[in-house]
Order: structure tokens, then C-alpha cells, then sequence
């Protein structure tokens, strides 16, 4: 049997068997974790020196980079973990979820990095405020590495997707990670970092991988060090009290499991296709990971006149559920993760029967298929119905982390209110359905549960063509939720990796501002020289280069013309005694004659380096432009991105340049960035 080994210092660490892990199918062993113990007084002075300092010699553009690789390289060898992912009771669909969900998740984060973040180590999080009366002193903020380490402590039910979700964002934003996962599963993610290791695309010390127990690895951590969980809302509190915690004031993040609803909301009626929907979800969330997830639906709140619709429904849809090996033809549900797990969830079961009725259990006819599945960790869809939910607090305290849901109805004097306040009984959760074919309802909903709920999933016909469901968390959006939930986020878009990041406000002149982050501030010192900026290659173009345009007086055939090609004949721009009554007192040009006006004034129109224009930011009309008025612009480098070379097109790299219009008085009367791709000489 394989001896799990913890990766520590960029060495892999074990050789004498301690515990044994089993198969959730059959209960055969799987792998030994390790007897050695771990110097974690190493793991995180590696950190801290080697990964730190290797991280950081990068970018947020090449780490990105560094992060498509890696999930390119994991793609091309996901059949080996899709095999050892099998161990753990998951079916095919289960894995997809933890494999290639865990994979999506780093392309995500390589591209909105890509998109979204400079090169360099410094993000300005603009834009600048004027402090000053002339405009000499500035203030804005910076996001900047925060030169510590990631814990990363995860679940057992999503052993890698668990581990890569916390580890994108940290890699991007340059922290090193040492991640801890759950010991029942831990064999799916010592695989995925070998193979990580194997790409050789892992700058030294930027992932170590713990074993088994995390020892004083907490009381180790220092003030810019970060610690992410994911797990029960018990651990987590546990956790969060640790001294040295406390006492550095360092950030933990906790994303605990919660006792999650869905509402099927009065205006559906048996027949609609949003009841079928609703049935439809909590029995897929009932029966996919055998609902080890902590974003299940634990709880679903029916109107009273529905219940015995709703349960007849459901227990027809889950004992068609096949559950058993997954190797087997047909079979639909796994295992749960190991015998442990399975004592827990009968036991928590057996507390939640105490105030319910089991509508259905393991005594209908539960048989798994395959060979040996007597030795595994299966258990049978539940289905529980509690009569009185406003009375009976064990259902919104204990959680079941099973395939295991309570049927919870509400009447029709206490209506939709009576709903939402049952869905607010479960103290935080990480994210609510509510399934309803009236908008009115749905925006209740979210402005009386959103204090409650991290996400909110409104289902309706129309959304379920392309609705990824009620339990998953997606990339662009957080993942967390308040109260029992964790009190934390996760996800989120470039939020996330701002999370590892420290946000630090500065003042000074614009010039300093400039320098400090590689963003052009107005007011700063800029560069002119006789070459055009466009006439540049990317690597030429520094910020500050400007140009200051000659003029151009407009005039009454302008606005006519240019009303005549696009159409626009507001009465702002042809009728004179209209236009007398309004705020202006006379005609004005169209706005977007004045930014194609400017255009024909910085552009520089022979072939170059610049190859598109693909868009326009912060464009606002300051002033108005009358006819006569004459106008002038600025064209300033604000920032470079640079993307590095790809195969798929020729080397680039991105250009923002700031746009100022000023009229004949100095007065600023359009402001706006233009984004453009400029080609590298190479």
C-alpha cells in the first residue's frame, strides 16, 4: 500500500506507515499516511524565504501565465485522478466536479488575473483623490504582496477543488501556500501536487503539503501570514481562538458548513415547471458527492398545502437513484467518504428523527450495487419532514453531512414572510434557492435573506437553461456566508486574490503617485518627444509619454455632417430656440463628435506597432462644446500590461493611455482611457 508523504522544504517527506485510509466503496486500503513527524519550524522559514522570494521575483502577469500552465498540465493527465478520486465513493460526475471544477478554477483566475491586474507587484486600486487645492497632493490606495505565507486547511469532501480554489488566487497574488488537507482524502490531493511538482512550473517553496496532523504549524504563523479553513462550523470555531492567532491579529478565513435552504416560493403551483425544478434540485443535492457538500440543501421550505406533493415528488425521484460502486452500469449516488462519516451522519440523523417523520430512509429498499459494497461507507437517501419548523430548533442546528434533507412547511396565513424567517433560523448560510415565477417575489427574497445568505439562487424557468445550480460555487462569485456560515469569503473574482493582499493608502504628489503605481496621475510629469506614441513598439512606450495635439475650431457644418452620419439630431444640436431654454443657453456639439474629433487629432494614421483600439474607460462629457469653441487634446501612456508572448498571436502588449479635450480656456471638456494593442519589436 502507498505511503502518503508530506512535501515540505521541496522535499517529499515519509517513509514509515502510521494510519491506514480505506476505500469508501469497499473498505480495501488505499494508502498509509505517514508515521514522521514534521518540522514545521523548516516549512515556514521556507516559505518565507525561498517561496516568498521566488514568487515575487514575478509578476501578476507571469504568475498568471504560470497558473494556465499548470492547469494545462494537470488537464492533460486528469484520467489519473479521476481514478484515485474513485476511492473515495465519488461517481464520475462527483469527481468532474473536484477534478475539472478544481482545474476551472485556475484558468479562471489566469485569465481574470490576466485581464485585470498590471505587471507588476503593485495593483492600484484608484482612482486618485485630489487633496490639495491645486491638485499638487494626491491620495489613493495600493494593494501590495503582503511578504507572508498561506495556510490553506481544507475538507475531506472536495480534496482537490478544496485545495486549488485557495490556492489560484494565493499563487497570484505572490503568498507561498502550505496546504493541510483532510486526512480521509488527502491521497486525491497529494496526487494533484505531484503532478504540480512533475510540471516543473512551480517556483521553489511556493506549495508545501501537510499529512496528517498540523502539529504548531498555527502558532508558527506571523502577522503577514494568512490562514483559510473549510470545514465544520465547530473546527472552525476551535481554530479561530488560537493564540498566536489572536494575538498577531491574523487574518482567518472560514468557510463552514451550514444548513443551507431552498424556498419554494407561494406563487408555484404543482404543474408549473418551476415546482418540477425545485423537486429537481434538492434531489440532485441530495444524491451528488451522496450530499457531502457544504453547500447542499439541508432544508426546503414548501408552502402546506404542498408538502405531500413536494414528498411524494421527491421519494419518487430518489428511489430511482442508483446508488453503489460507480463502476457499475447505472449506478448514480457513491459512497460517503469514509465508515467515520458514515457513523456521524447516521448519528445526526438519529437526532434530527427525534422531532421529525422519515418519509425516507435506508428502510425502503436501499440495496448499493457492486462487489464488497457491504464494507463501504454508503448510506441511503434520507428524506425527513418536520411538521412544526418555527418550534423545533434541532433542524436549524444540526446538520446531517449526508444525503440527508428536512421538508419544512409553511402555512398560508404566516406566507412568504413565514418562509424567509425559517430560511433566517439557520443562523448564516452559504447560499439560499428560492424558486418562484414572480420578480416581485424574488427581489423580497433577496432584500429580506441577503443579510443571511452568501449567495442567493433565484431559479426560475427561464434561468434553468444555463443555471449551474444551487450548489455550485462559481469563480466570479463569492463563496462564504456570514454567521454559521464562517463569517468568511472565498472566490469572488479578483476579490479573492485580493484577499491575500495588503491594502495600503498613499499620498505625495502625482509625480510620486505615478512612480509609485506605474499608473499615469494627472498633474505628474510627463515625457514629449518627437516620435508620436503610436510610432512606438510596447517595450518603447513608457509611462508619462504624451502628446499635445494641435487645435481644431468647430464649426456649424461639424455638428450638421456628423448628424448626417450617424443619425443623431437631438434638439441640443439643431434646434436653436430649444436649446436656448435649456442649462446651456445655445446648441452644442454632439458628444461623441468631440471623442471623434480628438481621435482625429492624436491618431497617427500610417501602419504601426498600434494594432487595435478595443475600447474606451471612464469616459465622461465635462463641459459642453459649442460652435466656435476650439479644442485640443492630451494623450498620455497611463499604463502598460504586458502579457507576454503567446503562440496563438503575435507579441503584444496592452496600452491605456489617458485622454484629456480641453477647450480654448483650459477647460477640461471630455475625459476618457483608451485601451489599445501594441505589438513588441520581438
Amino acid at each position: 500500500m502507498q505511503i502518503l508523504q508530506s512535501l515540505i522544504a521541496d522535499r517529499w517527506i515519509g517513509q514509515t506507515p502510521k494510519a491506514s485510509l480505506h476505500s469508501a466503496i469497499n473498505g480495501r486500503g488505499v494508502a498509509q499516511t505517514h508515521a514522521e513527524e514534521l518540522d514545521f519550524g523548516e516549512a515556514t522559514d521556507h516559505a518565507r524565504s525561498t517561496g516568498l522570494a521566488a514568487l515575487l521575483a514575478l509578476d501578476f502577469q507571469q504568475r498568471a501565465a504560470r497558473l494556465k500552465a499548470i492547469a494545462n498540465f494537470l488537464t492533460e493527465r486528469k484520467e489519473a485522478l479521476y481514478a484515485i478520486s474513485a476511492h473515495t465513493g465519488a461517481t464520475r460526475a462527483d469527481s468532474w466536479i473536484d477534478i475539472e471544477g478544481g482545474i476551472g478554477t485556475l484558468f479562471a483566475y489566469a485569465s481574470m488575473a490576466r485581464r485585470e491586474l498590471p505587471s507588476s507587484n503593485i495593483a492600484h486600486e484608484g482612482p486618485a483623490t485630489q487633496l490639495g487645492r491645486e491638485g499638487q497632493f494626491i491620495g489613493t490606495h495600493v494593494l501590495a504582496p503582503r511578504r507572508g505565507l498561506a495556510v490553506h486547511i481544507n475538507a475531506f469532501n472536495f480534496p482537490m477543488w478544496g485545495m486549488l480554489e485557495k490556492f489560484a488566487p494565493s499563487f497570484v497574488a505572490g503568498m507561498p501556500c502550505i496546504v493541510k488537507p483532510a486526512t480521509a482524502t488527502s491521497y486525491v490531493a497529494e496526487a494533484c501536487v505531484r503532478l504540480m511538482m512533475e510540471s516543473g512550473l512551480l517556483p521553489a517553496g511556493s506549495l508545501q503539503l501537510v499529512i496528517g496532523s498540523s502539529g504548531d504549524l498555527l502558532d508558527r504563523l506571523l502577522e503577514t501570514d494568512v490562514v483559510t479553513f473549510t470545514g465544520s462550523a465547530d473546527t472552525a470555531a476551535m481554530l479561530r481562538v488560537n493564540r498566536n492567532l489572536i494575538a498577531r491579529s491574523i487574518p482567518f478565513n472560514a468557510e463552514a458548513d451550514s444548513l443551507n435552504c431552498a424556498i419554494l416560493a407561494p406563487d408555484v403551483e404543482p404543474g408549473d415547471p418551476e415546482f418540477e425544478l425545485f423537486v429537481r434540485e434538492v434531489a440532485r443535492e441530495m444524491s451528488a458527492k451522496t450530499g457531502q457538500k457544504c453547500t447542499a440543501i439541508r432544508r426546503a421550505i414548501v408552502p402546506a398545502r404542498h408538502v405531500d406533493a413536494v414528498a411524494a415528488q421527491l421519494r419518487e425521484r430518489l428511489l430511482r437513484i442508483k446508488a453503489g460502486d460507480p463502476t457499475v452500469e447505472g449506478v448514480k449516488m457513491g459512497a460517503l467518504a469514509s465508515k467515520a462519516q458514515q457513523a456521524d451522519v447516521a448519528e445526526r440523523v438519529a437526532l434530527l428523527g427525534q422531532g421529525c417523520e422519515t418519509l425516507l430512509s435506508g428502510r425502503d429498499g436501499f440495496a448499493p450495487l457492486g462487489e464488497g459494497v457491504g464494507e463501504g461507507a454508503f448510506f441511503a437517501p434520507t428524506l425527513m419532514l418536520c411538521r412544526d419548523p418555527l418550534a423545533n430548533e434541532t433542524v436549524h442546528s444540526v446538520e446531517a453531512f449526508g444525503p440527508v434533507s428536512t421538508l419544512m412547511p409553511y402555512s398560508d396565513s404566516g406566507g412568504f414572510d413565514e418562509a424567509l424567517a425559517l430560511a433566517a433560523k439557520g443562523r448564516g448560510s452559504l447560499v439560499g434557492s428560492v424558486v418562484t415565477k414572480t420578480p416581485a417575489l424574488a427581489a423580497k427574497a433577496v432584500f429580506e435573506a441577503a443579510a443571511w445568505h452568501g449567495r442567493l439562487h433565484i431559479l426560475d424557468r427561464e434561468a434553468a437553461k444555463e443555471s449551474t445550480g444551487h450548489g455550485s460555487p462559481m469563480p466570479a462569485l463569492k463563496h462564504g456566508g456570514p454567521g454559521r456560515a464562517g463569517g468568511g469569503e472565498e472566490l469572488g473574482g479578483i476579490r479573492a486574490v485580493k484577499h491575500y493582499l495588503q491594502r495600503c493608502a498613499v499620498q505625495g504628489s502625482p509625480t510620486m503617485i505615478t512612480a509609485i503605481t506605474g499608473e499615469y496621475q494627472r498633474g505628474a510629469n510627463v515625457k514629449e518627444d518627437v516620435v508620436h506614441p503610436f510610432r512606438k513598439h510596447f517595450e518603447e512606450i513608457e509611462v508619462g509619454d504624451s502628446l499635445l495635439t494641435h487645435r481644431r475650431t468647430v464649426s456649424e457644418a461639424d455638428i450638421v455632417n456628423f448628424g448626417g452620419i450617424s443619425g443623431d439630431y437631438f434638439y441640443m444640436h439643431f434646434d436653436e430656440i430649444a436649446a436656448k431654454d435649456t442649462q446651456f443657453g445655445r446648441r452644442i456639439a454632439h458628444g461623441y463628435f468631440v471623442l471623434s474629433a480628438a481621435a482625429g487629432l492624436f491618431v497617427s494614421p500610417a501602419p504601426g506597432p498600434v494594432l487595435a483600439n478595443y475600447g474606451l474607460d471612464t469616459l465622461r462629457f465635462i463641459n459642453p462644446v459649442a460652435i466656435g469653441d476650439t479644442i485640443q487634446a492630451r494623450l498620455t501612456c497611463k499604463r502598460r500590461i504586458d502579457r507576454g508572448n503567446r503562440p496563438d498571436q503575435p507579441p503584444q502588449g496592452v496600452v491605456a493611455w489617458d485622454v484629456q479635450v480641453m477647450n480654448q480656456r483650459g477647460e477640461l471638456v471630455a475625459s476618457y482611457d483608451i485601451l489599445t494593442l501594441v505589438a513588441k519589436k520581438l
